[in-house]
């Protein structure tokens, strides 16, 4: 993979050096060797390895320098680009005259700085309000947002796309041309480049941006500051400011931490989980056509690219998965993210049953029934019966130790727990929990399915809990307690939210549903004593659920209004 290291600045100066001695020159093109990958952005260690805000500043200077040695080449330099593009990678892009990319889906652009606390440093929050206008600009460096091929050539961020196996050649013809002159500006992105619009626009920003932070992330707040110097008071202004606001973000405790979360977050998804080589993974089956089944059914198709069996006791079940799938994928076509025939491609992958044809030759299947202990035995029991001797048996409990639900198992070496969360398309973490007496390979082939399907997999052991629902349980429990000591719902919720949690406690505990929780704490507390209970006076009521997409529950928001 392609990142820019403290080393790049040197050698890209050295050649500027050359091209500019050369007087028979006629155009530049940068281009990637490596496959599916441009640059996907600076090397992390180099910020890490600063000390103070003076040393990240200095970082962030030379990136600018170097980006202006590029930009001014008095010849047209054109940007090739497949793959990731990603920030010091599209800041680099940006200093070019010209940018042209394939309409492969690995292809890419997004500045992400906003995500690790931080942002563009080598010149990104000034050159591309400039280029796409400022609004949209901003939503991209606000958010971190990535862009495909299409979306970056219709908002004017690319000049052209086109197959890869033409790039080179549509780039060097590009290069051989007169600099790309800049698309003009949508009459909307014109109007907010003027003062008054300018003014209405970061105020506004500003505000949404402040609501949805709490004031916890000073990147986004330094992100609005910078750009807006940069276009009151010039580039000039606007490259001292990103350059100072870098530094001095670069040693926050905001920032040092998302860069802790993102090392530990790529030393976890390159561990194999085991020394032992994964089994060949060619088809998966499912059991259960529920909300878990359905979404780990379109991870696996739509992921991971691997046929999927499902298999529910009735053909409504069927149906409900398959429209899981069918709405996700269709969502994407209605984004125009997603050609259709490559969603009927991926649609067909996935098919239904409601007994075991087609199962005899998978060679991983997930259960995501009911969480009962007597019917995941059962389910065990079945796989074994029906599917093939080197078939491995993952649970997708969420509380159930897995050594019981392999107790009865005549290939218990091959069960294991894998446990997403809900929404499964959406959440990156997935736990795997081999028991005592599951293989080192069995672990291996589910650490692999998982990387596959896009998740980021932690194997842990085999205790009530596991580690996520371990540490949540005390938070929901606590936030519980305090509703019975008399605090309000809106008030606990409010707190949290401002500290920093996406949602309160109890509406969490809402969305995942209060039967959930009515499993789990009885497990907790049986293994971990009293620490682990819900206070005695609470008592669980279950309400009807209000929709089958979103697992949302009257639950204690309506019973404690009631009770107030």
């Amino acid at each position: 993979m392609n990142t820019l290291k403290a080393e790049f600045a040197s050698q890209v100066r050295a050649i500027i050096k050359q091209l500019r001695e050369n007087k028979e020159l006629r155009g530049v093109v940068f281009i990637s060797a490596k496959p599916d990958n441009f640059i996907a952005g600076a090397d992390i260690n180099m910020i890490a390895n600063c000390k103070t805000a003076q040393e990240a500043e200095a970082l962030a200077r030379q990136g600018q320098q170097l980006m202006a040695e590029i930009h001014a080449l008095p010849v047209p330099v054109i940007a090739a680009i497949h793959g990731a593009c990603l920030g010091g990678g599209l800041e680099l892009a940006l200093a070019c005259h010209g940018r042209m990319c394939t309409d492969d889906p690995k292809t890419v652009l997004g500045l992400p700085e906003v995500q690790l606390g931080l942002l563009p440093g080598s010149g990104g929050t000034q050159r591309l309000p400039r280029l796409i206008g400022v609004s949209t600009a901003l939503e991209m460096i606000l958010t971190g947002k990535q862009l495909r091929a299409k979306q970056a050539l219709k908002l004017g961020l690319v000049d052209d796309v086109v197959p890869q196996s033409i790039l080179l050649e549509a780039a060097v013809e590009l290069a051989k041309q007169e600099r790309p002159s800049s698309r003009p500006l949508p009459v909307r992105e014109r109007i907010l480049a003027g003062p008054l619009g300018r003014a209405l626009l970061f105020k506004m920003v500003g505000k949404k941006t402040e609501h949805k932070t709490q004031g916890n992330y000073p990147a986004t707040e330094r992100i609005l500051e910078v750009v807006e110097t940069g276009l009151a008071q010039g580039t000039s202004s606007g490259y001292d400011a990103e350059a100072r606001a870098f530094g001095e973000l670069a040693m926050t405790p905001q920032s040092q931490a998302l860069r802790s979360i993102f090392f530990a977050s790529t030393e976890v998804k390159k561990d194999p989980g085991s020394d032992a080589p994964p089994a060949p993974l060619n088809s998966v089956g499912i059991l259960g056509g529920g909300l878990m089944g359905g979404g780990i059914a379109y991870v696996t198709a739509c992921k991971a690219g691997l046929p999927v069996r499902i298999k529910d006791i009735n053909p409504q079940g069927i149906n409900h998965a398959l429209k899981y799938s069918w709405d996700q994928l269709e969502g994407k076509v209605r984004r125009r993210h997603l050609k259709a025939s490559e969603r009927d491609r991926q649609l067909a992958l996935i098919s239904g049953t409601t007994d075991y044809r087609g199962f005899a030759h998978r060679d991983l299947i997930i259960e995501a029934v009911f969480e009962n202990l007597e019917l995941k035995q059962q389910m065990v029991a079945e796989v074994e019966q029906n599917c093939a001797a080197h078939t491995i048996f993952a649970s997708n409990t969420s509380s159930l130790p897995i050594g019981d639900i392999a107790a009865h198992a005549t290939r218990p070496e091959q069960v294991i727990g894998l446990h997403f969360f809900s929404p499964v398309e959406k959440m990156p973490l997935v736990e795997i929990i081999p028991h005592a007496g599951t293989s080192a390979q069995t672990i291996a082939t589910t650490v692999k399915l998982a990387k596959k399907q896009g998740k980021t997999p932690i194997v842990v052991r085999d205790k009530a809990g596991f580690y996520v629902n371990r540490i949540l349980a005390p938070y929901i429990n606590e936030a519980i307690r305090m509703l019975t000591e008399g605090e309000r719902v809106e008030h606990i919720d409010a707190a949290l939210v401002k500290f920093g949690f996406p949602v309160g406690p109890i509406q969490l505990l809402d969305e995942v549903g209060i039967d959930t929780g009515t499993k789990i704490i009885p497990v907790l507390e049986a293994a971990y004593g009293e620490r682990f209970s819900a206070p005695a006076n609470v008592v669980f009521f279950n309400f009807e659920r209000r929709s089958q997409r979103q697992k949302k529950w009257s639950g204690f928001l309506s019973l404690w209004s009631e009770r107030a």
